[in-house]
């Protein structure tokens, strides 16, 4: 197989490198391109806080994370599980933990590592990397990059395209590849920012005292969901985990009726006649703030956000009922500048199991620029590496096909 044209990948972020690895072990020559002076800047990036692999739930529930898509994704996690990036992680020298959380990370904490040992490996796989080489499309079949030495053009036996969607786009996925995907016929949904941050009209005092501010453990509700987790203040509304697991719903709903009704529980680890019972305590000389933290257990934070939304109303049972369920406006949601991910990207009825497109014979595609998405906690990274390895066995089986086809010409 030495003898055939290499397999080009396009994009060096997990999905990509991952691809890479796949074909390589197959037995393909491999170059990856990628348009920044670096490799997976992203990814880098995302590892700066404690780099989150996967999620130690189990299977059922975690393919459930993937909502409307868990179908299509199944397959990548049968062809690379959780515990096989555990072991993949491992094999690079990064030993796991998992969280009290039930994320799993490499003990190191951070990306920059495993990126290193990754980088190496590929090397001694024999993968040529190119950076600053810029895919800007096809030419008569063959591909046409920018270079620093100029322009470039490659006959690839195969193409694997793992370009990202167009979130954090100074980091390199800019989206740019959309027009050209489109003009060859691939459907594309349009990119849409996903796990991002939302609007909230908040009073200028409580931005001055409280953006920033972390609220935990807090309970969030929409659409039927609940989800417990973090929510945090900042100048233009909330972010965080537990919003970003609901962001695909709201900001569905902010597109279609201009803003959505976000519900939080300031205490969800009481019932509401719990409280109520605690709030019903004589206050004594203790001021209405002073009688929320101290029997009501609400932080500092929790008691602007209650007073931001209304008068506090009188009566415990009133009041306890309001404090389980604070209605937040959200009037918007932050680009995809500041989103950690994208939805949108090649509808899947445009790809086959193998990820190859359908108007495109012999390219695949890979990661974030597929039309899917899915919460923070280890489930992105995890899709979009087993992603790369069902991208690259589908490369190598095209390669094999063709190879045979010209043999048996």
């Amino acid at each position: 197989m030495s003898s055939l044209d290499p397999v080009h990948v396009i994009g060096a972020g997990p999905a990509g490198l991952m691809a890479a690895e796949t074909l390589a072990r197959g037995g393909a020559r491999v170059v990856v391109h990628d348009r920044m002076p670096s490799v997976g800047r992203k990814f880098l990036m995302a590892g700066r806080g404690g780099l989150n692999l996967t999620h130690s739930e189990a299977p059922d529930a975690f393919v459930g994370r993937y909502g409307e898509r868990r179908a299509e994704i199944a397959p990548w996690l049968e062809a690379f599980s959780q515990s096989d990036l555990i072991a993949w992680a491992e094999g690079l020298g990064q030993p796991t933990f998992v969280g009290s959380s039930g994320r799993v990370f490499p003990r190191a904490m951070k990306a920059s590592p495993l990126l290193r040992a990754w980088l190496a490996r590929l090397a001694d796989l024999g993968v040529e990397v190119r950076a600053r080489s810029r895919w800007i499309g096809w030419r008569d079949g063959d591909l046409v990059f920018e270079t620093p030495a100029g322009e470039r053009v490659e006959r690839p036996s195969a193409t694997v395209l793992a370009l990202g969607g167009a979130s954090w786009p100074r980091l390199g996925s800019d989206g740019a590849w959309v027009p050209w995907l489109e003009g060859a016929g691939v459907p594309v949904q349009p990119l849409v920012p996903a796990n991002a941050g939302f609007d909230v009209d908040w009073s200028p005092v409580l931005i001055d005292r409280f953006a920033g501010a972390v609220l935990k453990p807090a309970a969030l509700s929409f659409g039927g969901q609940t989800v417990r987790g973090e929510l945090i203040v900042t100048r233009y509304g909330i972010e965080g985990g537990a919003v970003y697991a609901l962001s695909a719903a709201l900001r569905e709903a902010i597109a279609r009726d201009g803003s959505a009704i976000l519900t939080v529980d300031l205490r969800p680890d009481l019932t509401e006649e719990a409280l109520a019972e605690r709030l019903a305590r004589p206050r004594g000389k203790d001021s209405v703030t002073n009688h929320l933290r101290k029997a009501g257990g609400l932080s500092p934070v929790a008691v602007a956000i209650l007073r931001e939304i209304g008068e506090v109303p009188p009566g415990a049972p009133k009041l306890a009922k309001r404090i389980k369920a604070v209605r937040l406006t959200l009037t918007g949601i932050q680009g995809l500048e500041r989103a950690i991910s994208s939805a949108g990207g090649v509808r899947f009825e445009g790809v086959g199991p193998s990820l190859m497109l359908t108007a495109r014979p012999g390219v695949f595609v890979a990661g974030e620029m597929i039309d899917w998405e899915a919460p923070t906690g280890g489930y992105l990274l995890q899709a979009s590496l087993a992603s790369g390895v069902v991208a690259g066995h589908g490369a190598l089986e095209w390669q094999a096909s063709q190879s045979a086809a010209r043999e048996g010409a």
